[in-house]
């Protein structure tokens, strides 16, 4: 039995999420095990890091899946990448020992969300990898409120209410807000995520970046450990997986 290491890119907006489902839904997951299973003459499992919600893009996203046909990881590579969608890119195949899991494994992620803000007109090129906000949001009110979400806390005010994890307990690592041309970017990294954890985050930020809140509520909204004192759920496409890392010795 040989394990493999998958980097992957993708479109968010052309499947339903990471997750296989039933009745032909594309996911990718799905489109990952169906081209692997015609590799490899057996069916395959395929483990992500994130599991991301539908229009949620990934840049950095890794996977792993277990074969009893090994192939060289350049040929895995090239036949992945010729039988499935053009939106899903396989950027890299490593061979890896059995300690590895793609998602228990991973000690950091990242997440990026795009936001334009201020245009009074929506993108076009852009309309499914942005978020469209018409006014203009104050960065560094926005800036200062993420800050108080460094650190490790109880995360509960921002995850969604159907979340099924045991834990709410995170350690925030990086919260930046930045602006960058006319976007806004905000870049987010823990050593886990919530549901919609980022997305709520993002969306109490705009709150408070179009003044309607002081900045010294996030950390009240944090505290209250209270989804509903906080900010709206912005939508998925603004979202990406950018970035995923291992321990040592691991991956």
């Amino acid at each position: 039995m040989a394990r493999y290491r998958l980097t992957l890119e993708y479109d968010g907006g052309g499947f339903r999420g990471w997750q296989r489902q039933q009745d032909g839904i594309v996911t990718v997951q799905g489109v990952l095990e169906d081209a692997l299973a015609r590799l490899c003459g057996h069916s395959v499992t395929v483990l992500g890091a994130g599991r991301t919600d539908a229009g949620v893009h990934a840049t950095g996203q890794v996977a792993h899946f277990d074969t009893t046909r090994p192939r060289e990881p350049w040929v895995i590579l090239r036949a992945v990448n010729v039988m499935t969608p053009e939106l899903l890119t396989v950027l890299a195949v490593e061979e890896v020992d059995d300690r590895f899991h793609a998602r228990y494994s991973a000690v950091y992620r990242e997440y990026f969300y795009r936001v334009l803000a201020g245009r009074s007109s929506a993108p076009a090129l852009d309309r499914r990898r942005v978020w469209h906000h018409p006014r203009p949001l104050d960065v560094e009110r926005m800036r200062l409120a993420a800050s108080a979400l460094l650190g490790r806390h109880n995360f509960s005010a921002f995850r969604a209410s159907f979340c099924q994890a045991k834990d709410p307990v995170r350690t925030l690592s990086r919260m930046e807000v930045e602006a960058v041309g006319g976007e806004i970017h905000i870049r987010v990294g823990a050593d886990g995520f919530l549901q919609h954890m980022v997305r709520n985050i993002v969306g109490t930020l705009s709150v408070i970046g179009r003044a309607e809140w002081s900045p010294s509520m996030m950390e009240q909204i944090l505290r209250s450990e209270d989804r509903t004192k906080a900010g709206p759920t912005v939508p998925p496409w603004g979202l990406y997986l950018e970035r995923v890392l291992y321990g040592e010795g691991v991956g």
